[in-house]
């Protein structure tokens, strides 16, 4: 029998359907893998903004995690928001139980819209807890801001960020530009495991379709990883996953605000070869 590469995506569900649970899920069907799920939190939100969030209990978090990996497994684990820093120590407890090795967090701060999804205390226990358990963590430029404590003022910050960010080269880093300026959307991967840069680049496309992309690109990166990427290949894979899926989305017109990506704009499953 055939085996799926099985991804488990920890994350607040998007009741628009652009982002969170939701995209997780799309984007690990999209690039070939087998998506299961943890619900941390029922958000309130559209294409306009988020109206309202609800936490799951820490309890039910974790059970869900357990009921997964007892069952089903992981061979890699996306983490997205977390409201609070009960629910991130629930989280930390049960995937350091199962010996969760291939973990990609994206560290969900605030919405496209705005909205601040984690609570002021929560960040200290995130970059305690969960950063030094990831493999792989995909901050944007306001999350780096904060989780670095300092500016980013243009693209040359963004490599010196990323070592910053790794935790003394334990913790490999995607550094996204997309809240930058410029004709292009460079990237950069500092691989810790090898101890190196990389540059991703794709051309900027104008376009307000940009909900969930930070749920998207993290999740392909977890799906790749999965289905045995090194992690050079995972990045640059996901980087044209997400390109591919952006330019596409930015033809379609849904809702009154920031329209999500979209995720099945190519029926190839597999990542191209690298």
């Amino acid at each position: 029998m055939e085996k799926y590469s099985r991804v488990l995506t920890i994350a607040g569900s998007d009741s628009g359907g652009g982002a969170g649970i939701q995209a997780d899920i799309k984007a690990i069907s999209a690039t070939g893998g087998y998506a299961a799920s943890a619900v941390t939190a029922v958000t309130v939100q559209n294409t306009v903004g988020v109206i309202d969030v609800f936490p799951v209990p820490p309890e039910i978090v974790a059970a869900q995690i357990d009921a997964v990996l007892s069952d089903i497994g992981a061979d890699a684990v996306k983490i997205g928001m977390l409201h609070s820093s009960e629910v991130i120590g629930a989280i930390s407890t049960k995937l350091s139980e199962f010996g969760i090795a291939n973990i990609v967090l994206d560290p969900v701060m605030v919405s496209t819209s705005g909205h601040r999804l984690i609570e002021e205390s929560a960040v200290g226990t995130l970059k305690s807890l969960l950063i030094p358990m990831a493999r792989v963590i995909t901050p944007n430029v306001p999350e780096a801001e904060i989780l670095a404590g300092r500016k980013i003022y243009a693209e040359k910050d963004l490599p010196v960020v990323a070592r910053e960010l790794s935790l003394g080269g334990k913790v490999s880093v995607l550094m996204k530009a997309g809240h930058l300026d410029g004709p292009e959307v460079v990237d950069y991967f500092y691989n810790a495991e090898e101890d190196h840069i990389t540059e991703l680049r794709s051309k900027r496309i104008d376009t307000p379709n940009t909900h969930g992309t930070g749920c998207t690109l993290s999740s392909a990166f977890a799906s790749y990883i999965a289905q045995g990427l090194g992690l050079d290949d995972a990045a640059r894979a996901a980087k044209d996953y997400i390109a591919r899926a952006i330019e596409s989305g930015s033809r379609y017109s849904i809702g009154h605000g920031h329209g999500p990506v979209n995720h099945f704009c190519s029926s190839r499953g597999h990542p191209k070869k690298y």
